[in-house]
């Protein structure tokens, strides 16, 4: 059994405790501004301690977050203006009322979702435990307990962005259709990785270790703050909301992905790598959406601010994987998962219209034809299985604008 420490996290995780008798917003306005080297009464000061007042501590980060976005506060602000008349997030006193359909390619998102629907009970788990016990060493159990560890606290942040702040902020039907699916299919990704820890980790304590990821392994919970620096902040734009929810789907979730491919790979935990296909396609789907909303937007963000999110993204993936892959294994080591997350990033980046920043090559073989849009004949199959009459049928018969499985 492994090691586990239940201990609270601190260590690798830099963060300023507020001072004073109630942590007050004005304490933590001063901390932050002598590390940001910014006005105490600056928008943004004001902005991020607010934020982090409530939550008694002060990351070290908010106030390089803070320090990178204070010289874009004209265009930020012009941005923030101009929100209201874009087509996606203007009042719209339609939007109660489904059709008429506005953006077809956006509804027609929504119906591929709808149609490539599937629940945790159809996940078959009897023959992993043979594999998990008998066939792959500690080393493989550590890696693969890590990725479902992270998988199994993401899509609550996922859900929480989508609720609190996207299907708020977009105001058509068929967008706000998609979030809502979306929101159910993550749920059914929470369960699924939640049973998938259960069945595979049963000492007690290991069990309690993984599950509360967010606060006991700190590579996991650096990603939850990120999140929250970029998705949840109040001060946040839209565009780069969105920008940040595709660089977790896109990015924060693409070396996981792979990593069970590999046991795939090698003829490992059928339930398991079952899963991680249907659960892969959605979040290409996923991916795919926000890119597609991204495309629509009139008013997007800076390069720079694009390239910040991306580039954050990845250094705290590499963490990741450092924790996660400590040793190599047969066919994936730490090197080749920080490359294949770099070249995902760069994906990424050609679909919102960006360049690449890596120029990285896909270091595995078996993620070569693996589609995470779901193009796969798998997802015809899942398809095929699952859509109504008519449903789908002019994606499948045609060509996206959008996809997130050409290679570059």
């Amino acid at each position: 059994m492994t090691d586990y420490s239940t201990e609270p996290v601190t260590k690798g995780i830099s963060k300023l405790h507020i001072k004073g008798e109630d942590g007050t917003p004005q304490e933590a306005k001063a901390e932050i501004s002598k590390l940001a080297g910014l006005s105490v009464d600056s928008d943004y000061v004001r902005n991020y301690s607010k934020f982090d007042a409530v939550e008694g501590t002060q990351d070290k980060r908010w106030a390089e977050h803070a320090k990178f976005i204070a010289p874009f506060k004209e265009q930020r602000d012009e941005i923030r203006r101009l929100e209201k008349d874009e087509p996606l997030l203007k009042e719209n006193k339609h939007r109660f009322v489904m059709f008429p359909i506005q953006y077809e390619d956006i509804w027609q998102m929504y119906k591929k979702a709808e149609a490539s629907f599937w629940t945790a009970e159809e996940i078959d788990l009897s023959k992993d435990m043979i594999d998990w016990n008998n066939k792959m060493n500690a080393n493989e159990r550590y890696f693969i307990s890590r990725v479902l560890a992270f998988f199994a606290a993401s899509d609550g942040i996922v859900d929480e962005n989508l609720i609190q702040n996207f299907t708020q902020n977009v105001q058509l039907p068929e967008a706000r259709a998609f979030y809502g699916f979306q929101i159910m299919v993550e749920n059914i990704h929470s369960e699924t990785y939640s049973l998938l820890l259960e069945t595979y980790v049963t000492d007690k304590k290991e069990s309690d270790y993984l599950f509360n990821a967010i606060e006991t392994i700190p590579p996991i919970k650096e990603k939850a703050l990120w999140a929250l620096r970029w998705i949840n902040n109040k001060d946040a734009l839209y565009a780069e909301r969105l920008v940040a929810f595709a660089a977790i789907e896109g990015v924060f979730f693409s070396g996981s992905f792979a990593s069970i491919f590999w046991l795939k790979k090698k003829g490992l935990m059928p339930g398991l790598t079952f899963s991680n296909e249907l659960i892969c396609r959605d979040e290409g789907l996923h991916t795919d959406f926000a890119c597609l909303l991204f495309s629509h937007l009139k008013h997007p963000p800076s390069t720079k601010i694009i390239t910040r999110i991306m580039t954050e993204a990845v250094d705290i993936e590499k963490t990741f994987w450092r924790d996660a892959l400590p040793v190599s294994l047969l066919g994936m080591n730490c090197d080749m998962m920080c490359q294949y997350v770099e070249f995902c990033a760069d994906r990424l980046l050609i679909a919102l219209g960006s360049e690449k920043i890596f120029n990285s090559q896909n270091p595995f073989d078996f993620m070569e034809n693996i589609s995470l849009a779901g193009k796969t004949n798998f997802f015809e199959k899942r398809v095929s299985d699952y859509q109504k009459a008519g449903v789908m049928s002019k994606e499948l018969n045609g060509n996206n604008d959008i996809s997130f499985t050409d290679d570059f």
